[in-house]
């Protein structure tokens, strides 16, 4: 068992998953709430990578990241260091990648809130910033929860763009996804199998966790408050 990989991936996916906690929430806002005729576009580009190869993201995402784009000059300019082939390039990368995982439950959960609280709570004279926070954040909770989950889990086992952006370092960018990979290449089926089963464990346990608060805490507690 390569512990250092499997570290590195946990850590990878906490902070993949908090960060879309800080960019999620507003873009599933807007999503849910703006009135912007062309908004199905915004909609489409959140979900595009779950349709698009995790190479083809990938590729894209390392040529953002390499020393010939302005991102990537600034970012050597300032750390001595490309952010590609780095942890900070993993991070941006399985970002990106798991953005919908996030945004689509975070959105989800926006829609369902009861348009006449939020027309009480204008009514009166909350901001929205207030009525966010106090209305629908806490009515949303059962899909904030089911979004941070579902992007850590898909960060856990990603594979094709943490292998195009950040390669196969030891230590720096080697998770578990690709040192499985590289055990079957080696025909350590044994390793590669204990591996695997590690990683399908976790998810359908932090799977399973979600769904059952969802469905003995969050429900009860929906009904309770509706009642009333």
């Amino acid at each position: 068992m390569d512990w250092q990989a499997f570290w590195l991936t946990v850590r990878l996916a906490i902070l993949v998953a908090a960060v879309l906690v800080v960019i999620g929430l507003p873009i599933a806002y807007w999503i849910t709430y703006s009135r912007w005729r062309w908004k199905f576009l915004a909609e489409a580009a959140v979900a595009l990578p779950i349709v698009l190869p995790p190479t083809v993201v990938g590729f894209y995402v390392l040529l953002a990241l390499g020393t010939r784009s302005p991102l990537g000059r600034w970012w050597y300019a300032l750390t001595g260091h490309t952010l590609a082939f780095s942890l900070e390039g993993l991070v941006i990368g399985s970002i990106l990648y798991s953005l919908p995982f996030a945004v689509q439950p975070f959105a989800a959960s926006f829609d369902a809130v009861d348009r006449t609280l939020l027309a009480a709570a204008e009514v009166l004279g909350a901001s929205k910033l207030r009525t966010f926070v106090r209305v629908i954040l806490p009515l949303s909770v059962s899909g904030l929860l089911t979004g941070i989950v579902l992007s850590f889990a898909h960060t856990l086992g990603e594979f094709g763009v943490v292998l195009m952006v950040g390669g196969n370092l030891a230590g720096v960018t080697r998770t578990v996804s690709i040192d499985i990979y590289d055990r079957v290449q080696s025909i350590e089926y044994r390793a590669a199998n204990h591996l695997a089963l590690l990683l399908l464990g976790i998810s359908f346990a932090v799977l399973c966790l979600v769904y059952a608060v969802n469905r003995c805490v969050w429900a009860p507690a929906w009904a309770r408050w509706t009642v009333k």
